[in-house]
């Protein structure tokens, strides 16, 4: 099995340019299975869960061509019914992505479980609900582990009012109301920049979407959709992963074509913690010097951050953040009350020797600044598992990471990339 060793304490220093956005490239892959035109996707990220929604598609029969470094001419001329390999299902929690377009497309998909990060219970009672009001029939057979869903009257539109603002149960919803026939509102819609991507990519299909970027979508359905071309966006969380990695080991780097549209909240919240970046058009510019002072709520409160749907702070950097926490000045509260196992990762920084208190399973108090020391890791899911490799580079010492591959499921070559910065971490096979 594959590791990180790491030599922590050096600054890093240089240019990087994130990937592509990995929960874009996941749905915008299911959404080529709404028709049998070529749809050519650039700035497809080589990483580990792309490749498994790639074989995916091509189990249904979806022919994929790379005709670029990172660009894709994928083909669903003729989708076929299918076996989903319940491995491959259970890799990722994309997976679920699927559901959507088959019924919109075939009328039938038997799916295994989705997987994905190990941080709670992840419902998908949402996705259920939203495509049993298109008209979709959506069953879960416990004892055979596997869903059904069948459409044998096509879908109709619906006014769906979801019950939590889930961003796959959106993404499903939209794939599947866009070929649907008469209007839908999807209402408490997630709007997260990759549901944005999603909307947009449909459009130029020849959906008919309104309310992009908003919490309500309106959707006339159409017979058919055609083929496109699409760039993906940069993965925001990849960009703030190197920023934070540049603040805790004090250095200085240039993050290209980072997406400074959507960091405004991010920005704000890393503030709290004395972050600074300066913002050269589509560039960000993280200064050596940092106030890495924790501002504190009026009247000297210790101050609380809290994950919330977009435009607010996301759930995938609360593990960066408390990272960084660790090295500013001061005592800070982070709450995740999305999942249940976020958090659990802190025992992993406190023998560092991070000062962190877990309050509960979805609060903890970071007090800082703590030196941390190199310790033998392991990362336990994709966000926990990049603030490890943050957290080894900002100590003392050697460390090693192992279950690297739930880093590489997000990150694309993430070891080339930080030793392109100056830092001293290898990828190395046990």
């Amino acid at each position: 099995m594959p590791k990180f060793i790491i030599e922590g304490g050096v600054p890093l220093s240089g240019e990087v340019t994130p990937a592509g956005n990995k929960n874009a490239a996941l749905p915008l892959l299911a959404a080529t299975l709404l028709t049998d035109e070529p749809v050519i996707l650039h700035n497809v990220p080589q990483i580990r869960d792309v490749a498994t929604m790639r074989a995916l598609l091509e189990s249904l029969g979806v022919d994929i061509t790379p005709v670029g470094p990172r660009d894709w001419r994928i083909q669903a001329r003729e989708v076929r019914p299918a076996a989903l390999d319940p491995d491959l299902c259970r890799r990722i929690r994309a997976s679920i992505l699927l559901a959507g377009p088959m019924s919109a497309r075939t009328g039938y998909l038997v799916l295994p479980p989705p997987g994905g990060d190990v941080i709670g219970r992840r419902r998908v009672d949402t996705h259920l609900l939203a495509l049993r009001a298109l008209g979709v029939q959506a069953e879960y057979d416990r004892l055979a582990r596997q869903f059904t869903f069948r459409a044998p009257q096509g879908l109709r539109g619906a006014d769906i009012l979801l019950d939590e603002a889930s961003v796959t149960a959106t993404e499903n919803a939209l794939m599947a109301a866009v070929l649907a026939r008469g209007t839908t509102v999807i209402r408490n819609a997630a709007s997260e920049p990759h549901v944005q991507e999603l909307a947009r990519l449909l459009v130029r299909m020849g959906a008919r979407i309104q309310g992009i970027g908003s919490n309500t979508l309106h959707i006339e359905g159409v017979e058919r959709l055609h083929g496109a071309e699409f760039t993906i966006g940069p993965d925001y969380l990849e960009v703030v992963s190197y920023i934070g990695a540049a603040v805790v080991t004090r250095g200085s780097i240039r993050v290209r074509r980072a997406g400074t549209r959507y960091l405004s909240m991010i920005r704000l919240v890393f503030g709290r913690l004395g972050v600074v970046w300066e913002e050269e058009g589509d560039d960000i510019v993280v200064p050596r010097e940092q106030p890495l002072v924790i501002e504190p709520d009026l009247g000297e409160a210790m101050p609380e951050i809290t994950v919330m749907p977009w435009p607010g702070f996301p759930t995938d950097l609360m593990s960066i953040a408390i990272v960084v926490a660790t090295q500013a000045r001061g005592a800070v509260l982070f709450h995740d009350w999305m999942y249940p196992s976020r958090m659990f990762f802190t025992d992993k920084l406190v023998s560092m020797g991070a000062r962190i208190v877990l309050c509960d399973p979805h609060r903890c108090i970071v007090n800082g600044p703590a030196q941390l020391v190199g310790e033998r890791l392991v990362s336990p899911d994709i966000r926990a598992g990049m603030s490890l490799v943050l957290a080894a580079l900002a100590a003392h010492g050697r460390s090693e990471i192992d279950n690297i591959g739930q880093i590489e499921r997000g990150y694309e070559r993430v070891d080339e990339k930080l030793r392109a910065l100056g830092a001293r971490i290898w990828r190395v096979e046990e």
